[in-house]
């Protein structure tokens, strides 16, 4: 039987020398009692503490899993599906980053399983001096650095598609909470959400 309240007495039988404790509880436990009467118990009293909010990057992941399970693809393909449609490009002194990848099946495939940099395909493809195709890709920044607003869109974005493929998700007040907590959580760590991009 699990439940919640508070501490309210703490008695010595003087007779038995044993120690008596009462507890006030919040919930209903009729229901439970009978099946606990007169037989040894373990008791465990720990402080409660309100259930911490999902984390907004634990629930992304968890929900990007989820999808790519569905698609039947690898985490890092899915996220990079992500990152492309919702993410954040990557600005160096006002000026979008831009990487040349040679325009082949294997060229486009490691791109999409990259783990360690994200990039977005253009239609603009060149030829080198030896008559190798390469496609220009934009750089796009990691999820890790994202704004409260970055973030918002990012997980808007994985929601939507999930919700397309039968994916349950939080509702839009507990993404709101969750988003709000992200942004208390990154002003308390001093991370600049005046990025201009």
């Amino acid at each position: 039987m699990d439940c919640t309240g508070v501490l309210k007495s703490i008695t010595r039988n003087w007779l038995t020398g044993r120690w008596e404790v009462t507890f006030e509880v919040n919930e209903d436990i009729t229901g439970g009692i009978d099946s606990i009467k007169d037989k040894p118990l373990s008791i465990t009293a720990k402080i409660s503490r309100k259930k911490r909010s999902l984390d907004s990057n634990a629930y992304y992941w968890q929900l990007l899993s989820r999808l790519a399970e569905a698609l039947h693809i690898s985490k890092s393909r899915c996220h990079n599906i992500m990152l492309a449609r919702y993410g954040q490009l990557e600005v160096l002194d006002g000026h979008l980053v831009y990487v040349v990848v040679p325009d082949t099946p294997d060229g486009a495939e490691k791109a999409m399983e990259a783990d360690t940099y994200h990039i977005k395909p253009t239609s603009e493809v060149q030829a080198g001096a030896d008559g190798t195709l390469f496609r220009t890709y934009k750089m796009l920044r990691g999820s890790s650095s994202y704004d409260t607003r970055e973030m918002s869109k990012l997980i808007n974005g994985l929601v939507t598609e999930c919700k397309q493929v039968g994916i349950e998700t939080l509702t839009p007040a507990q993404i709101d909470e969750m988003m709000y907590l992200y942004e208390r959580n990154q002003r308390e760590r001093g991370v600049n959400h005046g990025r201009n991009e």
